[in-house]
This record gives structure tokens, sequence and C-alpha cells, in this order.
């Protein structure tokens, strides 16, 4: 039997420097809307803060650029990037291209301990909700994708499947925001997840790439409905 317990679900990622510190806590701040889509990102403010020196937290904010999460307006600084109908749509279009695609190259050529593997974080993120566990859930979430990835067997696949993560999430949250929760969304996300887990396993390349792209058309269409 494959339980939550079978993978180490801890994503504790080691802060390696100063500047990993000061992108960790700048990415969650944004992707939970702690800091609003378009707020500027002043260094003065943010080296008070964070308690970081100003060129670690200017590393970490040109990081956060190429990632899509911040943008820099000549002549007035730093900001949060600003969501709309037409970014979102690019997010949401990409995401099933390459999430789809993943799925489907999974569906291939996963291992066993891959399957596994995607079986006991689809069942964590399951425990999480049930617990109220928002931050277990987005960690377990992020691993998801990971193995995802890995399993899928093309590097790039698992080097843009990470940094779109970010992007989708800080999505996810603005519709949990608006419907009032999150538990909701968290449950279509565990009934993808599931099906997509299943047709994994029983190497179903086109019903794995049609999981995700349901999944993702259907947030696309929730968040579309109040940009």
């Amino acid at each position: 039997m494959i339980t939550s317990a079978a993978v180490n679900l801890e994503y504790q990622p080691d802060p390696r420097s100063l500047a990993e510190k000061a992108y960790q806590i700048l990415v969650r701040k944004i992707i939970r809307l702690e800091l609003m889509p378009g707020e500027p990102l002043a260094d003065k403010v943010l080296i008070t803060e964070l308690g970081i020196g100003r060129t670690p937290i200017r590393e970490a904010l040109q990081r956060l650029a190429v990632e899509g999460l911040v943008v820099h307006l000549p002549n007035r600084g730093m900001f949060v990037t600003e969501v709309n109908a037409a970014n979102a749509q690019h997010i949401y279009e990409f995401r099933s291209l390459i999430e789809g695609k993943a799925a489907r190259l999974a569906a291939t050529r996963a291992s066993e301990k891959e399957v596994r593997d995607l079986t006991a974080l689809h069942l964590a993120l399951v425990e999480a909700t049930e617990a109220d566990d928002i931050d277990r859930y987005v960690d377990c979430d992020r691993q998801f994708y990971s193995v995802l990835a890995q399993a899928a067997q093309n590097i790039y696949l698992a080097e843009v499947i990470p940094r779109l993560f970010n992007l989708h999430l800080r999505l996810w949250f603005m519709i949990s925001e608006r419907v009032g929760g999150w538990h909701e969304i968290a449950r279509a996300h565990e009934e993808m997840t599931k099906d997509v887990v299943d047709a994994i396993a029983r190497h179903e390349p086109d019903e794995a790439e049609l999981g995700i792209k349901i999944y993702v058309h259907r947030r696309h269409q929730d968040i579309r409905a109040f940009l």
C-alpha cells in the first residue's frame, strides 16, 4: 500500500546564500499576494523588512524578473508584475502545452518508483487539504510537478516546469481568494492529480495529457471571470 510517507515530502530549500534567502522570502510573498501585483519593491524598504543587504536583494529581484514575477520599469524601479487577462492567458496556454507534454511522456517513461512517488504526493495533497495545512499543500504540489517533470525524462521540461510553477501558483492563490477559500480549488486539483497518476500508471499518454489540459483550461476560465 502506498502512503504519503512513501516519499520525502519536506520541501525546504537550503538557503545557501543571502541572495537565495531573499529570493525565497520574496517569492513566497509574491505568490501568496502579500506583495500585490503592481506593488513597488524599493531597496530601502526590503532591506529593513528582510534584514538583508542591498546586493543580495538586488540579485533576488533580478532572478524574479527573469522568472516573470517582477518587472523593472525604467526610471521607476522594480515592481511586482501585474496580472491581466493577456498574461494570464499566456501562462495557462504555456502550462497546458508544457505540463500536458510532461504527463504524456511520463506515461511512457516513468519508472515504478516515480509512479509510487506521484501516488504518494497525490495522497499527501489530500491529507494537507483535510488538515487545512496550506503550507504543506504547496510544498507537496511543488514536489508533485517536480517528480512529473523528472518522470518525463526530458531535461528541458525539468528546467521549465519548476519555474512555471511559481507563475501559476500566484494565479491559484488569486482564484482561491476570490472564491473565498482554497479547499474547493484544491479538491479539484486533487481530482486531476489522481486521474493523471492513474493514467501514467496504466501507460495511457492520451489520458494523462488530457487530464492536465482539462484542469488547466478550467482554472483559466476561473481567472478570466474576474480579470
